[in-house]
């Protein structure tokens, strides 16, 4: 045994002996050897290739198709330019992983599978927010509770919207401040479309006084308000009366206006006001001032102008004498 052992390694020897006494003939041998390997290859790369290019020309198809059908069903454009580039790296992907398979490396599809699997994960803890963004941008553009150019009330912001992305929502508010509010807030969270009907109520508030004929003060403010001439004349004006207020009874007055910018609402509104404050002046109806009752400590049985008179002399530290007359 230990001369069959002696004997192996001496060949080994030799043969490193002699391929260092003859680099150039192990150098051809081995690049021989590549050869043989790669004619026996040849034909599962020349499949592997036409594979690849096959579901590239397919993949550029797809992506042309599901690109014609999303502009059919959907006006968004950077979720239907998303989804047709998925589409298109899904079927690329797919002829490349078979390909793979025909050249025998099927060891090779499992290592990037498990490894695309283990670094998507991580990715999806790392930006889970970005994500859940993401994916509240997909479900608007697909549900479209708004759209560029409506004019919304969300996360305590109101103006107009400027522009959707998968990521956030951009709006103008009517001060002349530009948000960015992340998709997640907006999907999560109460939403007001005022432009969604292109018709708007306006509600108006105001009090006559108590000794004032109420029925008189209600068919003034109607007619006053049925005067615009760009109220909504599908809808009837409406009052109603609410509360016996502390020194007027107060009513509210809506009628509706046709609304497609914020100005549409704020003029109906300020010519609201103006028609019935001229309409109440010429019908002799008042709007009742504010009462307020002041308290200064009088006791019981202590007239004010008896007391006030007193208390404005010791406050300005004169004694009875040296009041004058």
């Amino acid at each position: 045994m230990m001369q069959e052992t002696t004997a192996a390694a001496d060949t080994t020897q030799a043969a490193a002996a002699q391929a260092l006494d003859n680099p150039l003939e192990t150098i051809l041998n081995k690049l021989e050897s590549w050869g043989a390997g790669f004619i026996e290859l040849l034909p599962n790369l020349v499949v592997a290739v036409i594979i690849v290019v096959l579901f590239w020309l397919v993949a550029r198809l797809g992506r042309k198709l599901v690109r014609r059908g999303m502009d059919r069903l959907s006006s968004y454009t950077q979720l239907n330019k998303l989804l047709s580039t998925t589409a298109y790296v899904a079927i690329l992907a797919a002829g490349v992983f078979i390909a793979l398979g025909v050249l025998g490396l099927d060891q090779t599809v499992a290592a990037l599978l498990g490894g695309a699997g283990i670094i998507g994960l991580a990715l999806a803890f790392a930006f889970q927010d970005i994500a859940g963004n993401f994916m509240s941008g997909i479900l608007l553009s697909i549900r479209r509770p708004f759209r560029e150019g409506d004019i919304i009330e969300t996360n305590d912001f109101f103006g107009v919207v400027d522009e959707i992305t998968l990521r956030s929502t951009q709006m103008r508010t009517f001060q002349g401040q530009f948000v960015i509010i992340p998709n997640s807030s907006v999907f999560q969270n109460p939403l007001k479309n005022y432009s969604r009907l292109g018709k708007r109520r306006v509600d108006l508030r105001c009090g006559v006084a108590y000794g004032d004929d109420l029925d008189k003060a209600e068919r003034l403010a109607i007619e006053a308000i049925e005067g615009l001439e760009y109220r909504d004349t599908s809808q009837a004006v409406a009052l109603f009366y609410e509360e016996f207020g502390g020194s007027s009874i107060n009513f509210v007055i809506a009628f509706w206006i046709d609304f497609h910018k914020q100005p549409d609402f704020l003029k109906a509104q300020s010519d609201g006001i103006k028609r019935i404050k001229r309409a109440f002046d010429e019908g002799g109806i008042t709007i009742p001032f504010p009462i307020r009752t002041l308290d200064f400590g009088v006791v019981g049985g202590v007239n004010l102008n008896e007391v006030l008179p007193q208390q404005m002399y010791e406050a300005n530290g004169m004694g009875k004498g040296e009041r004058g007359g």
